[in-house]
């Protein structure tokens, strides 16, 4: 199975911490060059410093805040002038919780820029680079939402089945020139965004954390939450050569949780 990225650069967004930063690792020990996109740059400085560097690679970063688009635009654009990304990780912190019902039009418009306009953005920069090669891979990690609803994550479910359906067209128009176009769905992976769920359920059913943590745990079959590692690893295949032949699908890395095909 060839999972050698030696010679291909991997861009990679929300890649100081959580699900990004353990998917960034595991393209750099596969041989990636990794241009690590975060909007904390002391946090990326620190990040960078964990990269293997096994195969010769060199690791970059940009500064980049996905609450400011155009700013996005000008910063990839700018690094895309004289470099190709072969591999693109869409990955952004989720929308905070609550009913659909009572959420604002600013929420769901600050969740739509954030997450499916900012990853277009990014596409349409590095999808010629990519053409050129005959190789690509454009990975955007969502959530288990786009199978079946989560409660109490309305904006989250609704902008997150936009990306699966953009994600999924995108696989259709641009499959010809050897780029696949998919979707990793965590479950519960613990990260800063899964902690802070937690503690919003804590407060909303008047339950401890670790109360909440077992309630999580009791509806997935493997009985147990996973780790960014585990979810990085899926990301990580797919990025590779031997992933080529799969495209436009979305795949859940949820311990059996989510209760559809």
């Amino acid at each position: 199975m060839n999972l050698d990225l030696t010679g291909k650069k991997a861009m990679v967004c929300g890649s100081t911490q959580g699900i990004g930063k353990a998917a960034a690792i595991e393209l750099a020990l596969l041989g990636a060059s990794v241009i690590l996109v975060a909007r904390n740059e002391e946090k990326l400085k620190e990040t960078i410093k964990e990269l293997p560097v096994n195969k010769n690679q060199k690791h970059e970063y940009i500064v980049a805040d996905f609450n400011f688009p155009d700013i996005l635009k000008v910063n990839i654009e700018k690094y895309i002038a004289t470099n190709t990304i072969h591999i693109l990780i869409n990955n952004t912190g989720g929308p905070p919780g609550g009913p659909a019902l009572s959420a604002s039009l600013d929420e769901f418009s600050k969740a739509f820029s954030s997450h499916l306009l900012c990853g277009h953005i990014l596409v349409q920069a590095v999808v010629p680079g990519m053409k050129e090669a005959m190789y690509g891979r454009i990975i955007s990690v969502i959530s288990t939402s786009v199978k079946i609803p989560i409660r109490g994550l309305g904006v989250s479910n609704t902008i997150r089945a936009a990306v699966a359906n953009w994600s999924k067209t995108l696989s259709l128009e641009l499959g010809a020139f050897g780029i696949t176009v998919n979707n990793v769905l965590p479950g519960a992976s613990m990260t800063g965004r899964l902690e802070s769920i937690i503690s919003d359920r804590a407060s909303r059913q008047n339950k401890t954390t670790d109360q909440v943590i077992q309630d999580m745990i009791a509806e997935i079959p493997a009985g147990r939450i996973s780790s960014s590692e585990e979810v990085a690893a899926a990301i990580a295949f797919l990025a590779s050569p031997a992933a080529g032949y799969i495209n436009g699908i979305n795949v859940p890395v949820d311990g059996g949780r989510t209760g559809s095909l």
